[in-house]
């Protein structure tokens, strides 16, 4: 499974700093050209001791690790709401399977917000309201055109198209209240119907709070407002980052790094905050494929079956699925070995709908 990152926000609130302490990119920042500035597009590869742990059982040829694509997408500061996400941008942001709004709580004299005054609260609202205008407009389009489709439309089409009718009418009393589209409860046939518009408020929304260096340490007094704004509504979590403090802090020395961060109260690097919470809100686990050729880390859906899980690897293992040999990685290094882990019994063999569960070893049996 590919996942894609949107990071958004207003201008001068450290989007792209962070972009590039997520990816090694080097995208230039400071200078904001707002809606016409390009997407900078980059790859962060998902942190996870356990790969170095099987890599060290295996010596393996090669290492994979997991990837998240993250796009950084800026916004232009608009008069009214509605204006800020030019149609490339809107374009962008539906590829994501998730929104990194960051938001400034960073104060530099050099460097004024656009509103004025710092306030991240506000911010996040501001952003929200764009979101909310983006998807009404789309879903005021498509029922419109839906009418004349309906006429002319007879049997499973025309059920097909009163069902996406209802929903996008309950879509829109939402979108009228305010309330992101997360907040609705939709069976999955309900979900079916929409999922192809690609409604920016359905997705999760992880809120990056961007702050002073001298928050760093004690985040909790300024991401409480934020994280009880956040909660209002589903799909969404809050975390802390300081983006120019932390780039700095990963071009040392991986010792003189992790020495920095404990003087400083960072039990972990901004990375991983960053994708763990993002695997948390999209409810997502990694698996590995081990061996002499490559060890490697894959993406699912926490409690994938386990032929759906195969396909991640290739179409082929999911098409042609008979069995997979599963073991718990913990299991396995306890074990020493494939061969003894068989011989103790803990290496078992499940079916096509077993539940694909975070930190398993699969070994996939298949014919095509």
């Amino acid at each position: 499974m590919n996942v894609v990152s949107a990071i958004t926000g207003l201008p001068y609130v450290g989007k792209t700093t962070l972009f590039n302490l997520l990816t090694g990119a080097h995208a230039s920042t400071g200078a904001f050209a707002g809606a016409e500035a390009e997407t900078n597009v980059g790859v962060a590869k998902v942190p996870d001791q356990r790969v170095e742990e099987l890599a060290a059982l295996y010596k393996p040829k090669k290492i994979t690790h997991a990837e998240i694509m993250y796009r950084d997408i800026g916004l232009a500061r608009a008069e009214k709401p509605g204006q800020a996400i030019s149609p490339q941008k809107l374009g962008d942001l539906r590829t994501a399977d998730a929104i990194v709004h960051v938001v400034r709580a960073f104060s530099a004299p050099s460097v004024p917000h656009v509103d004025g005054s710092v306030d991240p609260v506000r911010d996040l609202s501001t952003v929200e309201l764009e979101l909310l205008f983006a998807d009404h407009a789309v879903v005021e389009r498509r029922l419109e055109r839906i009418e004349p489709e309906l006429r002319s439309s007879k049997g499973p089409e025309r059920e097909m198209k009163e069902r996406e009718k209802a929903v996008l009418r309950r879509a829109i009393a939402a979108l009228a209240e305010e309330r992101p589209l997360r907040d609705l409860d939709l069976d999955p046939d309900e979900e079916k119907a929409i999922r192809g518009f690609r409604f920016l408020t359905r997705m999760p929304v992880l809120v990056a709070v961007n702050l002073d260096e001298d928050d760093v340490a004690e985040p909790e007094r300024v991401i409480a407002p934020v994280r009880e704004a956040a909660k209002a509504h589903r799909a969404s979590a809050v975390v802390p980052v300081s983006a120019k403090l932390e780039a700095e802090i990963a071009e040392l020395p991986p010792d003189e790094a992790a020495s920095f961060r404990r003087d400083l109260g960072l039990a972990e690097p901004a990375l991983d905050r960053l994708i763990r919470a993002t695997y948390e809100l999209l409810g997502l686990c990694s698996f590995f494929t081990v061996g002499e050729d490559e060890v490697r880390a894959w993406t699912v859906p926490y409690g994938a079956p386990a032929q759906q899980a195969a396909g991640a690897i290739h179409t082929d293992l999911e098409r042609g699925f008979i069995r997979a040999e599963v073991i718990g990685w913990q299991e396995l290094l306890k074990a020493g070995s494939e061969a003894n882990a068989k011989k103790l019994g803990v290496m078992r063999t499940e079916g096509k709908t077993y539940p694909v569960k975070d930190g398993e070893i699969l070994h996939v049996l298949f014919n095509v």
